[in-house]
């Protein structure tokens, strides 16, 4: 049964989901004197592996920046971006180039706990050789892809629990791949700056009207 979102005077009614959601911008002042413990980091990870990926490939990798001595690595190739050192910490997200051997590994936790019949794992498997396995570009697609969906997963748990996050393009892909010991199936999507905020950030800018970006068919 889908649940049916009801509307009051043309709006629709929310929930704490939704508020986070709305309620969110990207931080530009964070507390640099607020850190994050390493089990908390490992939690917005956990939650960002939760996101969607294309047959369950989890092709995704992130690097937490969060020492004084691997921020200051980061910066330089970073166009300096005061987040870096600011905040509690700077993800490094990496998506994978899509493979489709890894299809079964990945899924055999489906099997055992008796989510997918062993059968089934073909079924997912030889389409998405077709899909991905001649064509590098969509494999990088998927890469990016992949490495995005995770990060947005991880910028709402930040918000959710009160912290703020700011992703980041502006970075030396190759740079960052270097230092950082990226393999060569990584692709560098995004950077993504998580932490408590200070004074002085904007509230969540306006955004095109529906009408402009919907087309109902």
């Amino acid at each position: 049964m889908t649940e049916e979102i009801t509307m009051t005077n043309g709006h629709a009614m929310t929930n704490a989901v939704i508020e986070c959601i709305l309620s969110r911008s990207a931080a530009k002042y964070y507390d640099p004197s607020a850190t994050l413990s390493d089990d908390q980091i490992r939690e917005l990870v956990r939650i960002g592996t939760t996101a969607p990926t294309s047959f369950h490939l989890q092709n995704w990798r992130f690097i937490a920046v969060r020492t004084p001595e691997a921020k200051a690595r980061l910066k330089p190739i970073a166009w300096n971006q005061p987040p870096i050192t600011e905040a509690a910490v700077t993800f490094i997200i990496c998506g994978q180039l899509a493979d489709s051997s890894v299809i079964p590994e990945r899924l055999a936790p489906l099997v055992e706990a008796g989510i997918m019949p062993a059968t089934m794992v073909p079924d997912w498997e030889i389409p998405a050789r077709g899909l991905y396995l001649e064509y590098p570009q969509r494999q990088r697609d998927e890469a990016v892809r992949s490495g995005a969906i995770g990060a947005t997963a991880m910028i709402y748990a930040a918000r959710s629990l009160g912290l703020g996050s700011t992703p980041m393009i502006g970075f030396d892909a190759e740079a960052v791949a270097r230092e950082f010991g990226l393999a060569e199936n990584e692709v560098p999507v995004m950077l993504l700056s998580v932490g408590a905020e200070r004074p002085g950030n904007w509230p969540q800018k306006p955004r095109r009207p529906v009408a402009e970006v919907l087309d109902l068919v």
